[in-house]
């Protein structure tokens, strides 16, 4: 499967602009989840809990996709293709891709999810946690997969 073997996030990801763009992604989960759980912009605990979730997400996804793919570092993460892997016009192959996708946004938002509840539980319940968790990385994967998917697949060809 095309969508295994692409290296696109995992290059992006190690350049400045990668970091650069993960880091708003990141700000962004911050700000969401403290505007739910505190009515806040910025709460030190959640950035601090929203900034290790994250790292642990990209970790996990790293090493998850070079045990799938056999090596190459494509971060399960955000499946970053651009219309030379899939064709928009192509059923199969965009079914492929959002059942792909679909399934890096439940792991992302599972593994950010444990985490989140680790470094909250003394402060926040369980359910307003997973709450904010799901809407922030609801949010921050509709900005940033417009942003990338928008570059890539209108932009780079």
């Amino acid at each position: 499967m095309i969508l295994l073997n692409n290296t696109y996030f995992g290059k992006y990801a190690s350049l400045p602009m990668g970091w650069l763009f993960m880091a708003c992604l990141v700000a962004i989960e911050i700000v969401v989840m403290s505007q739910i759980l505190d009515h806040a912009y910025y709460k030190s605990k959640i950035a601090f809990a929203a900034l290790m979730s994250n790292v642990v997400s990209g970790i996990v996804g790293a090493y998850t996709s070079i045990a799938i793919n056999g090596g190459r570092l494509l971060t399960v993460w955000l499946p970053w293709v651009s219309s030379k892997e899939v064709n928009l016009e192509n059923d199969e192959e965009l079914f492929s891709f959002f059942l792909y996708f679909a399934c890096a946004f439940v792991a992302t938002v599972i593994v950010e999810l444990i985490i989140n509840s680790i470094y909250l539980k003394k402060r926040y319940e369980f359910r307003p946690v997973m709450r904010a968790t799901i809407i922030a990385n609801v949010v921050s994967f509709l900005l940033g997969s417009f942003v990338l998917y928008s570059y890539s697949f209108f932009f780079y060809d």
